[in-house]
């Protein structure tokens, strides 16, 4: 299964990207920094996002995820696409026609647009509730866990970062597990 779904079918939520990254290399995330490059060694990484905007007109969970799985000019889409695609059709998604060339905004953008970036499992929170900055604390608390750097991927948040490296990925279901477990029983 190259996805989890904590809940029910939603229009909004929030999610996990559980990014695998074959070789090492430089990536400058846009205007992050400055434009200053950042070497991300070679092993699997962290992203938290939320797509809540918009649900009354769209399904911007659907549309923001299929977009991260998604690679700008004639680069082929990550291998999970398809299954999300496959996913959030059965959710009551359509897919718009005459999308145009992805444009790199975000600064995981700069990271999936990668040929060696592939994005291997999707963990999936459906639902109206922001829970990106508690998934970011979660996950940055955990002892197999490491920012990349402070803000990366969190500009609109208040401290953290959204984006980790993950010295173990086995990890991340069982934390995951726990907390959804913890919250919906609270």
């Amino acid at each position: 299964m190259q996805y989890t779904i904590f809940g029910r079918n939603s229009r909004q939520g929030s999610y996990v990207l559980l990014i695998a990254l074959e070789r090492d290399i430089e990536v400058a995330f846009g205007k992050f920094r400055k434009g200053a490059t950042l070497e991300l060694p070679r092993g699997h990484y962290l992203y938290v996002g939320s797509a809540l905007g918009g649900a009354n007109r769209g399904f911007p969970l659907a549309s923001r995820l299929l977009r991260h799985t998604s690679r700008s000019g004639s680069q082929p889409a990550h291998a999970i696409r398809s299954a999300l695609l496959d996913l959030f059709m059965s959710w009551g998604y359509r897919q718009p026609g005459g999308q145009g060339i992805k444009k790199l905004h975000w600064h995981i953008d700069y990271l999936l647009d990668r040929r060696d970036a592939d994005i291997v499992h999707v963990f999936i929170f459906p639902g109206e509730v922001r829970l990106e900055p508690h998934l970011a604390e979660l996950l940055a608390a955990m002892q197999e866990t490491a920012p990349i750097a402070n803000r990366l991927g969190a500009q609109d948040a208040a401290s953290g970062t959204h984006l980790l490296r993950i010295s173990e990925p086995g990890a991340v279901l069982p934390q995951l597990e726990a907390w959804w477990m913890a919250r919906e029983l609270g």
